[in-house]
């Protein structure tokens, strides 16, 4: 070699010592990245996520199967300490067990992290709320759902939560106020859900005034209620009462007829009040021409069958009134209003005993028919009409549906 090469060699040694120097150190630096020693074996973080224990555990959430979850969801944490899904799945599902205490500490633990990206720590704080709900500590619920929107400002599910605790706290202005916000945020497809959810809490401001004497600010919050969804029923019974109790007759019936004309199905609960309303109006026939409609639209309306026997029975009717009473019996055996109205009427009429044999048949025949009460949207069943959900917490969804009587072998079967 001429002493050309060796110089020039001489030159570019030190430059091709540091490159390889530098590619060993990132390769070291990955390799620490990756690796790491545990009880004497060497631990692949990469595959961490790509465990079997993680997999397991996912389909085992999904499933349902808590404990088995837990089980095999630590066992991927073991795998890999810094992988943060991980821990946050295992808090909240110890939070879900019922551990309450376990899934703080673990979501707190999480906070102490270096170099949490601003969207990681509003997540961990919103989960970290979700345990103090869970535990009963309103105000640390409060103070981390807040801390979230600091980070996030239009975070919905930090939103949606407190406005839980302020509905459960019966601060309904405020509640209010942040479904306002949520209606800002979500615009378009839930719109129809946010306008439901902004009557609900109408309402309730109604009933507030209310209390509080201030009738006028009532009547505001009520028809707030009813224009922005038209089955808000206790709005439209609430906003007669205040329109009654300012001797504006007309209008109190009208806002209950415009009840029945929103919600068909709740008209039971004006009955009482229009019946009243149309005498002091001097048109009782009214009522009479309104329970007519409503049984002619929906043959199964056992309620204003009800009611028009009722009417006919205080007109001096009974044998008419009982008519009513069987045709209702019906459609809906299990009404025991109807049972007592039978009987009264039963005794007015002698208690003839042909009369009570058509009562005892047509009570034994219609015994296998079932009327529950089901929510049109997750087809929850409930043997009362309720106003909220219990399953999937929507409101005015329960309808009354019709159950076929089963056939004698299903019967007997059965």
């Amino acid at each position: 070699m001429d002493a050309g090469a060796i110089g020039a060699m001489t030159v570019y040694l030190p430059l091709l010592v540091g490159l390889v120097a530098l590619l060993a150190g990132l390769a070291i630096g990955k390799a620490w990245e990756r690796y790491k020693l545990r009880d004497g074996q060497w631990i692949d973080r990469r595959k961490a996520r790509e465990s079997p224990h993680f997999i397991v555990g996912l389909d085992l959430v999904v499933s349902n199967q808590i404990d088995r979850a837990i089980d095999e969801l630590s066992r991927a944490a073991w795998l890999d300490e810094n992988a943060l899904e991980i821990h946050l799945v295992l808090g909240n599902l110890y939070r879900e067990k019922g551990q309450v205490g376990r899934a703080i500490n673990i979501h707190q633990g999480l906070l102490q992290r270096q170099k949490l990206k601003p969207l990681e720590h509003a997540y961990i704080l919103l989960c970290l709320g979700l345990d103090f709900r869970r535990g009963g500590f309103v105000d640390r619920a409060h103070e981390a759902f807040k801390e979230v929107l600091r980070l996030d400002p239009k975070n919905r599910h930090a939103l949606a939560q407190l406005e839980k605790l302020h509905e459960e706290q019966h601060q309904w202005a405020d509640a209010y106020e942040i479904r306002r916000q949520l209606a800002e945020i979500d615009a378009g497809p839930q719109k129809a859900r946010d306008d439901v959810v902004l009557a609900f809490l109408e309402n309730k401001l109604g009933d507030e005034a209310s209390r509080n004497g201030d009738r006028a600010e009532a009547a505001r919050r009520y028809s707030a209620a009813v224009e922005r969804d038209r089955g808000t029923a206790p709005a439209y019974l609430s906003l007669g009462d205040v329109k009654l109790q300012d001797g504006d007759l007309a209008g109190a019936v009208t806002a209950w007829e415009e009840l029945i004309e929103g919600s068909p199905d709740r008209a039971h609960l004006v009955f009482d009040r229009l019946e009243a309303a149309y005498g002091a109006l001097g048109a009782p026939n009214r009522f009479l021409e309104l329970c007519r409609r409503l049984v002619a639209a929906n043959p199964q309306d056992w309620r204003a069958r009800l009611a028009l026997a009722r009417h006919r029975g205080q007109a001096g009717d009974p044998s008419g009134a009982l008519e009513l009473l069987f045709e209702a019996l019906i459609h809906n055996p299990h009404a025991l209003m109807i049972h007592q109205d039978i009987w009264q009427t039963l005794s007015a009429l002698g208690r003839n005993q042909q009369l009570i044999d058509r009562y005892l048949t047509i009570t034994r025949d219609a015994v296998f028919y079932l009327d529950p009460h089901v929510c049109v949207r997750c087809r929850y069943r409930s043997t009362e009409l309720l106003w909220q959900c219990p399953q999937c917490h929507e409101w005015n969804t329960f309808i009354e549906e019709r159950i076929a009587p089963a056939k004698d072998d299903e019967q007997l079967s059965a």
